[in-house]
């Protein structure tokens, strides 16, 4: 994946992070307002995901996505709404991220 290919991974990340933002901000006080910019964010950042599914494939478009949205979101929740996660969450956190890890570089390692 070139320069422009994580340009386009790295805007879908900030759409999917501003939307779980405004999904969290429609939790706490929902709004007609900020339900439309909620699906706005995500609709836009899915179109993006698109356009790396047919340049890069679907496993590992998806693959990084999710796991650089796992860190982004769960530092925001973590840093500006107060949430916390126990221990059997952290290590599903840190569990998740290492699948991911092995399935996007899996196919990499193998071949050395």
């Amino acid at each position: 994946m070139g320069f422009w290919g994580l340009a386009q991974l790295g805007i879908s990340t900030v759409m999917f992070l501003l939307a779980a933002m405004a999904a969290k901000h429609w939790g706490m006080a929902p709004s007609l307002a900020k339900l439309l910019l909620t699906l706005a964010l995500y609709t836009a950042g899915n179109l993006i995901m698109l356009r790396l599914v047919r340049e890069f494939g679907m496993s590992v478009s998806f693959s990084l996505s999710a796991v650089i949205q796992l860190v982004s979101v769960n530092a925001v929740a973590l840093a500006f709404f107060g949430e916390r996660l126990n221990a059997l969450q952290t290590t599903g956190v840190v569990l998740a991220i290492a699948a991911v890890a092995l399935i996007t570089l899996g196919p990499y390692m193998q071949r050395l």
